[in-house]
C-alpha cells in the first residue's frame, strides 16, 4: 500500500537482483541515483502510454509543488514577523 511522503507518494518496488544491478550500473555511468533514474523511467513509460493524461498529471504535480513552496515562504515570513514583534515587546 502506498504511503504519503509530503506531497509525493512512497511506493515500494521489488526488482530482481541482476536487473537491479544492471540499473545500478547504468545509473553510475550516468552519475545519478538509481531511484531517481528509475523514477524517470516510470514517468517516461507513463508518458508513452498515456501522453495526454500524463501532461495533465504533470501540470497538476507542478502546481501542487508551487503551492507547497509558496506556503513554506509565507510560513517563514510569518515566523520572522512574529519573532520581530516579540523582540520589540522584550
Amino acid at each position: 500500500m502506498p504511503l504519503k511522503h509530503g506531497s509525493k507518494i512512497y511506493c515500494q518496488l521489488l526488482l530482481d537482483t541482476n536487473r537491479y544491478k544492471l540499473a545500478e550500473k547504468l545509473a553510475a555511468e550516468r552519475g545519478v541515483r538509481v531511484t531517481g533514474m528509475l523514477r524517470e523511467f516510470v514517468y517516461s513509460a507513463l508518458f508513452q502510454i498515456q501522453p495526454q493524461e500524463y501532461d495533465i498529471a504533470e501540470q497538476a504535480d507542478k502546481e501542487a509543488w508551487a503551492e507547497s513552496v509558496q506556503r513554506r515562504v509565507e510560513g517563514r515570513q510569518r515566523s520572522k514577523q512574529e519573532k520581530s514583534e516579540s523582540d520589540k515587546d522584550a
